[in-house]
């Protein structure tokens, strides 16, 4: 069995200003950063056998932060990136509510297949062990979903810095 501690990132500038990220880079605020090294307090004596991001460095920020402790670099991947919002990206979010999706959006179908590549590519690179992986509230709901046979509706949405700990078999 492998152990996934799945984390969403700390509080960036967009996300405090209600900003639509998706796959921009995005940057911690110091809020942000103050979550994650609380994180990085919490899981201090845990054992990690490896730590994974996104490569959005808002995530990259975040599990760097929280693996100074651990000594262990941070190996980034894009299936950990969040969903891709086409033409909603950089839009502030309260008013896109109720407009349908661009064209250009990434498809829930698309989302919940790479969703499911990356808990392959974690049971195949990390059979057996415990690996910490930092990524975004959206993919991370699409993760939970996959896994746990549900709708990403029935997931509750992840809080900057949550995390969510996953049996993998």
């Amino acid at each position: 069995m492998t152990t996934l501690f799945l984390v969403r990132h700390g509080e960036t500038y967009d996300n405090a200003n209600q900003m639509m990220q998706g796959q921009t880079q995005g940057q911690l605020n110091a809020t942000g950063v103050a979550q994650a090294e609380a994180l990085a307090e919490r899981l201090r004596d845990e054992h990690f056998d490896a730590i994974v991001a996104s490569d959005l460095h808002r995530a990259v920020q975040t599990a760097e932060i929280i693996a100074r402790p651990h000594a262990l670099p941070v190996v980034t991947t894009p299936l950990l990136r969040e969903r891709d919002w086409g033409d909603f990206t950089g839009r502030y979010i309260p008013d896109l509510k109720g407009l349908p999706f661009p064209e250009n959006t990434e498809k829930m179908e698309q989302l919940l297949a790479r969703a499911g590549k990356f808990l392959d590519f974690i049971r195949t690179n990390y059979p057996g062990q415990q690996v910490l992986a930092v990524g975004h509230g959206i993919i991370n709901k699409a993760i939970q979903a996959v896994h746990y046979g549900k709708l990403t509706r029935e997931i509750e949405k992840m809080e900057n810095a949550e995390i969510r700990i996953l049996s993998l078999y």
